[in-house]
């Protein structure tokens, strides 16, 4: 049985309306909560069948960042940048008084995990009680930016939800080489919708690709000293065994970094797991199970 959770909204500084869910967990549950922090161009359905799964034990909170699902878009597509999507969830756990989190991560959720991790050390403060960090590093291969830079904000649409995943077929292919129709199909109705006009459209706004193609917005130029910042806490990395956008290079030197980090490789899949794979939730329960 799925578990429940409510939409919910909060207001970022700059005074956006954006949009949660909201999943309580048990009630009388006192474990750390769970933030869930999505990708570059998805929402929080991607996390739903793990939310589901974690909200059996603990509060999950999962934000459809600006732009994106549920989220007002922003009049000024500069803003579309890892430091405001921080300054934008800083208010959110603000406002709901949650001072102990856990961090999960997919990609751009990944870099925003590094990014608060690095503001609580500059502010002397630990928020973060573990870390998980979804195929993405302090260091990103240009290979996986170009491949990304290819296909966001390019809005196609289509009239039935078979184009849509055939289409995503073609696109991400290579990434999930063993996914059938079936499985597209439900990537693409976690990352569209049904559009006004009746056609199937991504779910998040094109102009998010304006500041996504300029130096130090797709990620900021030196991340190593944010990746630090997570040296005092659990830590687990997965990886796509087939990802582009994080290298053997950049995994050594986290492990150097961070002797501590547990690594957990999902094999025949690419940029970026979903964490619904076995191996990937396993060491999720695993890294949840060290958390109270």
């Amino acid at each position: 049985m799925a578990a429940s959770y409510d939409d919910c909204s909060w207001t970022s500084p700059d005074g956006l309306t954006l949009h949660y869910r909201d999943y309580p967990g048990p009630d009388g549950g006192t474990k750390t909560p769970v933030l869930c922090l999505h990708g570059l161009t998805r929402n929080a359905r991607d996390f739903s069948d793990l939310a589901d799964h974690i909200a059996a034990e603990r509060r999950v909170i999962v934000p459809d960042m600006r732009g994106r699902g549920m989220s007002d878009y922003a009049p000024d597509s500069q803003t579309y940048n890892p430091l405001t999507y921080v300054a934008d969830v800083d208010k959110l756990l603000g406002e709901q008084g949650i001072d102990r989190f856990v961090s999960i991560g997919t990609s751009m959720g990944g870099l925003m995990t590094m990014l608060l991790a690095q503001k609580d050390a500059q502010a002397g403060a630990q928020r973060i009680a573990g870390v998980v960090l979804n195929d993405i590093g302090p260091e990103i291969e240009a290979a996986g930016l170009e491949r990304i830079s290819g296909y966001v904000g390019q809005g196609r649409s289509y009239p039935t939800w078979i184009h849509a995943a055939r289409s995503l077929g073609e696109v991400h292919g290579e990434a999930f080489p063993d996914y059938d129709l079936e499985d597209w199909l439900d990537m693409a109705k976690r990352i569209m919708v049904v559009s006004q006009n009746g056609r199937i459209s991504y779910d998040y706004d094109m102009a998010i690709a304006e500041p996504f193609a300029k130096p130090g917005n797709a990620a900021p130029a030196d991340l190593w000293g944010a990746f630090e910042a997570l040296g005092r806490m659990p830590v687990l990395l997965v990886i796509g065994e087939l990802s582009d956008l994080i290298s053997p290079a950049t995994i050594a030197r986290m492990k150097e970094s961070n002797p501590q980090m547990e690594t957990v490789t999902v094999p025949r899949v690419g940029h970026a797991p979903t964490l619904d794979e076995p191996e990937a939730r396993a060491a999720i329960d695993a890294l949840l199970a060290e958390i109270e």
